[in-house]
């Protein structure tokens, strides 16, 4: 069964993405760890199962990941998303759902993961932004590289224009990415993802523009 469980800490932008992308998915569960996340009303109102799991309540990592675990399992799923999970994962976790655990993070990765990563590119004075959809493993924002968006930044960006126009495109590969793993088309060797059936973009992106 194609299963999907969304993992989500807030207003899940990428989680409705997912939602509205019309994937080939027989089911799809949300979890979240807030059960204030704006969210869960989204995912509510596109008939989406939810289910809440305060970490709060638990006394350590280990615990809630425990309890989440048992919670996915029951959904069966044959991906996870994080979209917007605010919650660092513990090694065991992250090894039993090897190869089967997805992220979005809003930056280029290697370049600038953890938090602030709009407002740190644009301290750094880079030319070029981007998103990347990755599979998660035990170093944070870290892990096999399954799409990358990059855009320009113009001279007058601002933390906040700057993340919006990458949350547009955020909201373009995750979808993407989760499509090409439901369909098989995905193949991981160590670090190197190759994906089924596509091919690569061979113009460049220059940031500023070249003169004619």
């Amino acid at each position: 069964m194609k299963s999907l469980v969304i993992l989500i800490s807030g207003r899940g932008s990428n989680m409705q993405a997912l939602l509205e992308a019309k994937l080939p998915l027989d089911r799809i569960a949300v979890i979240s760890n807030n059960a204030h996340a704006s969210g869960l009303e989204i995912a509510r109102q596109h008939g989406i199962e939810t289910i809440v799991l305060d970490h709060r309540a638990f006394p350590d990592r280990q615990s809630f990941d425990a309890a989440l675990a048992e919670k996915i399992d029951a959904c069966q799923p044959k991906l996870i998303a994080l979209a917007g999970f605010m919650r660092i994962l513990s090694d065991r976790f992250v090894q039993r759902y090897q190869d089967r655990l997805m992220n979005i993070h809003p930056s280029l990765l290697p370049a600038f993961p953890g938090l602030g990563t709009h407002a740190r590119a644009l301290q750094e004075g880079i030319k070029i932004h981007g998103c990347t959809v990755h599979f998660v493993t035990a170093q944070l924002d870290h892990g096999p590289i399954v799409i990358q968006a990059a855009i320009p930044v113009a001279p007058d960006d601002t933390e906040e224009t700057l993340a919006a126009r990458v949350l547009e495109q955020e909201h373009r590969i995750y979808p993407q990415a989760v499509r090409w793993f439901m369909e098989d088309r995905i193949r991981l060797n160590g670090n190197q993802i190759e994906v089924t059936g596509t091919s690569i973009n061979g113009a460049a992106l220059y940031s500023p523009g070249l003169t004619e």
